[in-house]
């Protein structure tokens, strides 16, 4: 028997009231950024609004059923949105349906990758990534929104094509593009300014974090009693906007299998699969040790494929953990996996709701919410630790950031991981030796020149790693401690 408070939830397991009351109002609140940010990151993918907002729905309910962690919430991601954006840089503006169907197969390419590598419990390996190469490829994946968004910011046209550089398209655009849109630049500032000034009252008064939401509602509208955003005599506005959603929900729908396009997605596949793993693996963690959970690795894994492999037969965006939407979750109180399915009927009721108001959200306003999560993707305390703790890891980051921008964001991760593979090499092979010593005040530290030599117990410290490689080194000591100042001391090694 259940106790009273209690009822019988998923898969059979107790659930409370308490803990329903939880979760709904923590699904609600993560449903006000999940809206704005599913159609932002949808502009950085630069596909429709309405594949991101799917993603938030499908993405996020599947994961969350199948899935380990009680707080992470998944779908679509701006790391995710750029290599989704790389991946399909090989169309043409003109082939945008063409777009959207390979995008759809790149779906289902990443969940058969990421439940492939599930079943032969391949998920910790993930663990082995540096956190180096990681804030190097954030690094290079903030910089690349910011310029991905400068002509929505500006109000004016791309140029160039996706064969081109990031950043000889950005010089086509600023200097053979149209003349700057004031108005757009107006709403632009308008909507990062309102934002920064409600996230300090978020954060001063403990509220909702409902501010994307909030000044991309506020923006619109003045946007809309300027008559910026409401069409003329022949259908144009002042400012571009991001279009009409349609008021339906993601039907079922085969992705069509093109053999040609496969060779030109399985890199980007490949590099969403680990990247998406990763970033749901490393927030999942990040919380458990708050939470004190055990995680299933694998179950997690596989739960991120069944989500990417349902969501391309919904036409969604692909996805992975958010760490800002997986924070509000945890934060606004969260109990179970539940909140995830709460955040996706919510954002599928708001959908069908609110559809038809999304016509007349400016892109600028869209491109000002990006370029602040562009701004906080960079973990400034992060890579200041890193830059201090050794060039070994400055140089991972800065090569790993330096691959993002002029090889790729898809290849750059593998660039980093190769490299930091390369350089541990030769860094594993040294073994760092120092003598201990027990000072007067019995603070064990560093033997200087200056001390006497212990007579008793010689204490050496090897810091390194005891393998074949090092194998000489370590002899070397060894031996040399045959030569100690008293042939009866005894020897201790602490290995680090």
């Amino acid at each position: 028997m259940l106790a009273p408070n209690l009822t019988r939830g998923p898969f059979g397991l107790s659930y409370s009231w308490s803990d329903g009351c939880k979760d709904l109002l923590a699904g609600l609140t993560v449903a006000a950024i999940s809206l704005p940010q599913g159609m932002a990151y949808a502009l950085i993918a630069g596909v429709d609004p309405r594949f991101g907002l799917y993603s938030a729905i499908v993405v996020t309910a599947v994961a969350s059923i199948f899935g380990s962690s009680s707080h992470l919430i998944n779908g679509p991601t701006s790391a995710i949105s750029l290599v989704v954006f790389s991946a399909l840089a090989f169309f043409e503006p003109g082939q945008r349906i063409e777009a959207y169907k390979a995008m759809f197969l790149l779906g289902v390419m990443v969940g058969v990758i990421q439940i492939f590598i599930a079943v032969f419990k391949l998920g910790d390996l993930t663990r082995y990534i540096s956190e180096s190469v990681i804030l190097g490829f954030m690094g290079g994946a903030a910089l690349l929104l910011a310029i991905g968004q400068v002509a929505n910011l500006l109000g004016i046209s791309d140029k160039g094509t996706g064969q081109q550089h990031v950043l000889y398209r950005l010089w086509l655009t600023l200097t053979k593009g149209d003349p700057f849109n004031t108005q757009a630049i107006a709403i632009s500032a308008t909507t990062i300014t309102v934002a920064l000034l409600l996230r300090r009252l978020v954060r001063r008064y403990r509220l909702p974090q409902m501010d994307m939401l909030a000044a991309l509602v506020f923006v619109a509208s003045l946007a809309f009693l300027s008559g910026w955003t409401q069409p003329d005599v022949s259908g144009k506005t002042i400012v571009a906007i991001a279009g009409t959603v349609p008021a339906s929900l993601p039907l079922p729908h085969i992705p069509e299998i093109n053999f040609s396009w496969i060779p030109e997605l399985s890199s980007s596949a490949l590099a969403i699969a680990f990247l998406g793993l990763l970033e749901a693996l490393a927030i999942a963690k990040s919380i458990a040790n708050h939470t004190g959970q055990k995680l299933d690795y694998n179950r997690q894994c596989l739960a991120e494929g069944i989500a990417n492999l349902v969501g391309g037969f919904f036409r969604c965006l692909p996805g992975s953990g958010s760490l800002s939407r997986s924070a509000i979750n945890f934060q606004a109180g969260a109990a179970t996996r539940t909140s995830g399915i709460m955040t996706a009927l919510a954002v599928a009721i708001a959908l069908l709701v609110l559809a038809p108001l999304t016509r007349y959200i400016p892109k600028a306003a869209l491109a000002g919410v990006l370029a602040l999560t562009a701004i906080r993707l960079i973990d400034v305390p992060r890579l200041r630790y890193v830059f201090r703790a050794s060039n070994y890891d400055a140089w991972l980051v800065l090569i790993t950031f330096f691959a993002a921008i002029f090889i790729g964001i898809e290849f750059s991760i593998l660039v980093g991981v190769g490299l930091s593979i390369l350089l541990f090499i030769p860094r594993a092979a040294k073994l760092k030796t120092a003598e201990l010593i027990v000072s007067p005040e019995r603070v064990v530290r560093e033997r200087l020149s200056s001390d006497p030599p212990c007579s008793s117990m010689i204490v050496f410290d090897l810091e390194g790693e005891l393998f074949l490689a090092p194998h000489q080194n370590s002899t070397t000591l060894l031996m040399s401690c045959g030569g100690a100042p008293s042939s009866k001391a005894r020897v201790s090694l602490c290995c680090a």
